[in-house]
């Protein structure tokens, strides 16, 4: 039985937390910067994590059973 691929656009953009769980960066940070908020832009900085709903199909695109 082959190995399963990593999805390559699913491994740039997403990463394991030491528990087990799937960080995420905010979309919307990338271009047309100037009509948004700093509080707004500041916000969209941080990480986050996927939410448990999704946290299974993203795993399978990152090759974690």
């Amino acid at each position: 039985m082959s190995k399963i691929k990593t999805n390559s656009g699913a491994k740039k953009r997403f990463a394991l937390t030491g528990t087990g769980k799937v960080k995420r960066k905010h979309a919307f940070k990338s271009h047309i910067l100037t009509k948004k908020s700093t509080k707004r832009k500041r916000n969209l900085t941080h990480t986050g994590v996927v939410n448990t709903s999704n946290e299974k199909s993203v795993k399978s695109l990152l090759g974690i059973r």
